[in-house]
């Protein structure tokens, strides 16, 4: 066991832990965030990212003390009562059928959009490659980007009818 302090969300949680224990139980079953799931255990489907120092990561294969800086989670994206862009875009493309992968979908979306705010079909296709959709909402997501990239544009939320809200 070790004294392993994690920065999640804005806050610090320091916990005596065996320092290989990946970083997705430490989040769900110490931390006590839900939006990471595990999904294949192997790093491949996508179910458990999250975002440290603005990289995509599969929390399930990272060992919780090789993480270094700010970890955001899918709670972590909303301020002060407020969806991300990406969030609401989300809901408002009607996104999730099953819900599951739904929280790689949206953390692999942002770090997309952080990186390339104005991404075309064929970069949206590729940023979100590793983000695995068992029901095949792949359309969905794609305008459910398109739409966050625009309202992230305008600097604010984009309303049902595509324009600012």
């Amino acid at each position: 066991m070790s004294i392993i302090t994690l920065k999640v969300n804005g806050g610090t949680h320091t916990l005596d832990i065996d320092p290989s224990t990946p970083l997705l139980y430490i989040l769900r079953n110490d931390v006590g965030v839900q939006g990471p799931h595990f999904g294949c255990g192997l790093g491949q489907c996508g179910a458990c990212t999250v975002i440290i120092n603005g990289a995509a990561v599969r929390s399930c294969i990272t060992p919780c003390s090789a993480v270094r800086g700010e970890i955001t989670t899918l709670e972590g994206l909303a301020k002060d009562g407020t969806l991300h862009p990406v969030q609401r875009a989300w809901i408002e493309e009607q996104v999730p059928q099953c819900g599951f992968c739904q929280n790689g979908q949206i953390m692999n979306a942002k770090v997309l959009l952080d990186r390339n705010p104005n991404p075309t079909d064929a970069q949206i296709r590729e940023g979100m490659a590793g983000a695995l959709c068992r029901c095949m909402t792949y359309y969905r997501v794609q305008a459910a980007i398109k739409r966050a990239a625009v309202s992230l544009a305008a600097g604010g939320p984009v309303s049902d009818k595509g324009g600012l809200a």
